[in-house]
């Protein structure tokens, strides 16, 4: 008899502390978003024939406003990400008969065994 560990629908859904994130990961959007409102800056005075350097105001606006962006396009995506799992967490709740607790299987059970054909 197998003798692995049940998996439950319910624990791929919560987070249970075992699953810290990166060093980047609360700040990697804002980030982005403030090089990309550079970026901004830079192709605004080159499209205009500026030199590309020109009205530091310009770019010290474009990058604030590009890391606010940033940070609240974040936080939306972690509301909608916490929603979905509240919704779906809801629903195996409510229906358990279509998400049955199964053994968890190795690879060397489920593949059949390669035989090279030569």
């Amino acid at each position: 008899m197998n003798s692995s560990p049940v998996n439950d629908p319910l624990e791929l859904l919560t987070n249970k502390g075992n699953r810290q994130p990166t060093f980047l990961a609360p700040i990697w959007n804002p980030i982005a978003g403030a090089v990309a409102g550079f970026g901004v800056a830079l192709f605004v005075n080159w499209g205009f024939r500026k030199p590309v350097f020109s009205g530091i105001q310009k770019h010290i606006a474009f990058t604030l406003l590009g890391g606010a962006l940033g940070s609240y396009f974040d936080n939306k995506r972690d509301q909608y990400v916490a929603k979905r799992d509240a919704v779906l967490r809801h629903y195996i709740e409510l229906h358990p008969d279509d998400f049955p607790k199964t053994n968890r299987k190795k690879y060397g059970e489920v593949l059949e065994s390669w035989v090279p054909v030569r």
